[in-house]
């Protein structure tokens, strides 16, 4: 009877052993090519090919809020 279920088996233990192995390799070939490389310019904010001109954490008025949520659920069509 559980000789029925061996080729289920050997294709999950497969499919897991392929899972893993591309994992490995992923992260094998990315440490050995170290494509991870930060420099002050890649870690810079970036608008639109200028430099970031204010915070990008501004406050919006409550009233946007409002609107918002009464779109959502009323569907407005404004």
């Amino acid at each position: 009877m559980l000789e029925l279920y061996l080729p289920i088996l050997i294709f999950v233990v497969v499919a897991i052993a392929i899972g893993v192995a591309s994992l490995v390799a992923s992260y094998g070939v990315g440490t050995v090519l170290n494509i991870h490389q930060p420099t002050s310019e890649k870690s810079s904010p970036y608008e639109c090919g200028f430099e970031a001109f204010e915070d990008a954490r501004m406050k919006f008025d409550v009233r946007y809020y409002l609107i918002a949520i009464l779109f959502i659920i009323f569907d407005l069509e404004i």
